[in-house]
Parts: structure tokens; sequence; C-alpha cells
């Protein structure tokens, strides 16, 4: 049962004065739109997003909200930043489980932290490079290492249709 989904974030706008404020390029914000209707076909909806306080990081979750139920709940999360500590992350997804087990969460932040993210809920040694609006299904419970059960970037999806 995939009950996490880690993403990055669409693809952004170059470098500005404050990494903090880029904004999602048309791109990005296309193949934000494909993932998140790729994961509203795939699985059932989410009861928390979880994003970081970065522009296209917040972005790319409200476009991943437009496809949620209207019961998920929408949580900024300062640890959620590229330099963030996967272990802070963790321990708020084990808490939250421990509450509600059958919570569902999706994350989007930015690499590297989302690569290991998905190493600290998996196995040591698997941190996948994520490329933008990329994303990890995890099947996870607290205390017991999780499984990876698929990686999707809008590239895949691209092979797919064609």
């Amino acid at each position: 049962m995939v009950n996490i989904v880690i993403m990055r974030h669409g693809e952004a706008e170059p470098l500005i004065k404050h990494d903090s404020q880029r904004q999602l390029t048309t791109r990005g914000k296309r193949e934000a739109l494909q993932m998140a209707q790729w994961l509203q076909n795939c699985y059932s909806a989410f009861d928390e997003l979880w994003v970081s306080p970065y522009l296209r990081a917040s972005q790319t979750a409200e476009i991943m909200l437009s496809k949620q139920g209207p019961d998920c709940l929408l949580q900024t999360c300062s640890n959620l930043v590229p330099d963030g500590s996967p272990l802070i992350i963790l321990n708020l997804i084990d808490a939250k489980l421990a509450a509600e087990p059958d919570a569902k969460i999706l994350l989007v932040s930015h690499m590297p932290l989302v690569s290991f993210l998905v190493e600290s809920l998996t196995q040591p040694g698997q941190t996948p490079v994520f490329s933008t609006s990329s994303l990890c299904c995890i099947d996870y419970q607290p205390g017991k290492s999780g499984r990876l059960l698929e990686k999707v970037a809008p590239q895949d999806l691209a092979l797919i249709s064609t």
C-alpha cells in the first residue's frame, strides 16, 4: 500500500536573487499537472500534502492539491527545504502515522532532500536522483523499513502515451 509519496517540485526559472522565490516555468506547471493527474488515476486521495515554503514547491503543491480529494490538508513545513534534515521529516512522518496509522502523505520538496528522504524511509544506499516533477511511491510503516514501490517522472508518462 502506498502511504507516502515524495515529489520534487516542477521545473523552475533560473536562479534569481533569492532561491526561495524561483517560480515554476510553463513546462514545470505542465509536468506537475501531468503528475497530479497520474497520481489521481493510480492512487486514492491523500490525507495531507506537506510542502516546502519555497515558491516553486508551493506552486507545485497547489497543482497537486487540485487533483486530490476535498479533504486533503495542505501544510507548509519549514524543514522541507533543500538542505533540510531527513531525520526531522522522518520523525514527523512517524509521529503522524503513530497517531493516524492509515494516513497517506504527499510531500513536495527539493533535491537533495527528496533523495535522502527516500533512503531514510526505505533502505540505505537507495537514494534516487529526481528529475523535476518526479515522484517516488513508498509503502512505509514506522519502525520498519519501507519499500519503494515505484518511481515515476513526466518523461516516463510521455513514453507511455506515445
